[in-house]
């Protein structure tokens, strides 16, 4: 087979796929092998009459249809990698004169990833956040450190939310006890929400050895067996503990961290917290700048492509839900929808992403953005090492059919990089100071709030 270019117009590019006559011939032949069972012919039991009997009887273009869809699936995506065509869609097919003994062309027009020109790119006009650390987000994780240290204590006193209790408890609906309401020295943390409505809050001011009817109502979205039904817990409470927080000083930090007093750890704190400030503000300006190059760079996007984009982002809804045993069949029924009506809901989100994604790969046509294969593997190199794997189980992982999207995800993160640093971009105040607790592995970060104040890059 040969793949020859023809051109490439308004988006749609046109190629040939020549077969000489010995290829056709080797697909009629084959063409016969896997259909010859399906005919039936005088004299032969079904599935042994030679070609030639089952062309003779049937005509000699009996075999032509299923030779030419073979070669037209063997080869076109060849062709496709080839002439080095992103396609988007399914293809049109025409074809030239067929029969025994003759090459065979197909000419192909498919619809390929759009190109448009783009204008202005160069020198847009943002705001960033300078990057800022409050005292009050230091504290919050030193907070949050102090609370994952924390141990719980039992306390002689009413408790309260906040406190964790064990209880004994049994449930009766009618007068009688149901399965499944029944547990002994079960604890809880009043205030977690973890029994259905009004339950916690009447186990607070109890004590050690207190004990006390709790009347509840079951919520209607509950088992059949229970769901609006009243029911009486009768409780008894065997300890309140509370939480109690470890003493912040030097020794505590020893026994937590590598730093050796109070100061070090904060100033450690405050480092991360900085880092991931600064890489927060770098993330939203250049999100600033995509969008403004877009803005500037209306896209008449292609259907089909925002069709596929909807159903990736439900995809990727539909993993989320289910962390939180959710399909999206579920979700559609709580808000009233239909699949119709949410895919119409995501058509204007996802055509603006489409629209941004066929603006910044013409940027990279235009620009000659290449990856090279040394830059390839220090992406993986990273994922390897957070995966804690070798790059070779990653590119098995990815699949070697998709290192070309890898690859493409590249030069979009260095497109978006040529645009940012050449972005005219003013330095101004934080509007708010939020605490944001850290992560441990330094995820996390926090802005501050000042009077405005500009600065040019």
């Amino acid at each position: 087979m040969k793949a020859n270019p023809i051109s490439k117009e308004k988006n749609v590019a046109k190629f040939t796929m020549e077969f000489t006559a010995e290829e056709f011939e080797k697909a009629c032949i084959d063409a016969y092998k896997a259909t010859k069972d399906q005919f039936s012919i005088d004299g032969f039991r079904k599935g042994k009459a030679p070609r030639s009997i089952i062309e003779k009887h049937y005509g000699e273009g009996i075999f032509f249809e299923e030779a030419v869809n073979q070669l037209f699936q063997q080869n076109y995506l060849k062709a496709v990698e080839e002439l080095d065509l992103d396609i988007i869609d399914s293809p049109a097919a025409e074809f030239s004169e067929i029969g025994k003994g003759k090459p065979m062309t197909i000419t192909i027009s498919v619809p390929v990833y759009p190109v448009v020109e783009v204008k202005d790119y160069m020198g847009v006009e943002v705001e960033q956040e300078k990057p800022q650390v409050s005292d009050e987000s230091v504290q919050a994780e030193i907070d949050n450190m102090l609370k994952r240290n924390a141990r719980m204590v039992t306390v002689d006193r009413p408790s309260k939310k906040g406190d964790t209790i064990i209880f004994d408890f049994k449930g009766f609906v009618d007068g009688e006890q149901f399965e499944g309401g029944t547990a002994e020295r079960h604890e809880l943390k009043l205030g977690s929400g973890m029994f259905i409505p009004g339950f916690e809050e009447q186990l607070e001011g109890l004590k050690n050895g207190d004990s006390k009817n709790v009347e509840v109502t079951f919520p209607e979205a509950y088992t059949e067996e229970l769901a609006g039904k009243d029911a009486t817990f009768e409780c008894l409470i065997h300890e309140v503990k509370e939480e109690e927080l470890p003493k912040l000083d030097d020794e505590f930090v020893k026994d937590v961290s590598e730093f050796d007093t109070v100061e070090e750890l904060k100033e450690d704190i405050r480092n991360k917290q900085l880092e991931n400030a600064k890489n927060m503000v770098v993330s939203r300006a250049k999100d600033a700048v995509v969008s403004k190059v877009y803005d500037k760079n209306p896209v008449d996007v292609p259907n089909v492509m925002v069709e596929d984009e909807i159903s990736r982002m439900i995809q990727e809804i539909g993993q989320q839900l289910s962390y939180q045993g959710l399909t999206v069949e579920n979700y559609l029924q709580y808000m009233g929808k239909d699949m119709a009506e949410f895919r119409k809901d995501l058509r204007d989100d996802a055509a603006s992403k489409v629209g941004t994604r066929i603006v910044l790969m013409s940027i990279i046509d235009k620009e000659g953005i290449k990856v090279s294969e040394e830059e390839m593997e220090t992406e993986l190199q990273k994922i390897a090492d957070a995966y804690k794997k070798d790059v070779e189980e990653i590119k098995q992982m990815i699949g070697i059919e998709n290192l070309t999207y890898f690859q493409k995800d590249i030069q979009l993160s260095k497109v978006v990089d040529l645009l940012y640093d050449n972005a005219k971009v003013t330095l101004v105040e934080p509007k708010k100071i939020d605490p944001v607790e850290i992560k441990p592995d330094g995820e996390g970060a926090s802005t501050g709030k000042s009077e405005d104040e500009k600065e040019d890059k």
